[in-house]
């Protein structure tokens, strides 16, 4: 297990990398817009609201795949993945929520490389 520095600085460095590709440091939520897109395949577009709030669900989603929580279901008629929940999500506060996220995008990363 990670401690909480080297954790920290996995962060920074994933943070920096995306800042060198776009040109601003994201936050997680921008991140989880990032991986939306990105497991939506459908390129860089304009998107309203409401797919943007759907994207961070897709990525919230497939991160959490990665240790089981999810499962993808299939792709709708508009090629947009859904997912579906395969075992209870751990009882954690709103810190530990967004470490796990963030801890899952870290790895969903690794695994692009």
């Amino acid at each position: 297990m990670e401690n909480e520095e080297d954790f920290d600085v996995r962060w920074a460095d994933l943070r920096q990398n995306i800042k060198s590709m776009f040109g601003k440091k994201p936050d997680l939520n921008a991140i989880l817009f990032l991986i939306g897109v990105q497991e939506l395949g459908q390129g860089v577009r304009e998107f309203t609201k409401e797919e943007k709030q759907d994207l961070m669900h897709i990525a919230t989603c497939k991160l959490l795949s990665l240790s089981g929580y999810y499962a993808l279901e299939g792709l709708d008629q508009e090629g947009w993945p859904h997912w579906k929940s395969v075992k209870p999500l751990p009882a954690c506060n709103l810190k530990e929520q967004e470490r796990m996220l963030k801890w899952h995008a870290l790895e969903y990363f690794d695994q692009m490389k």
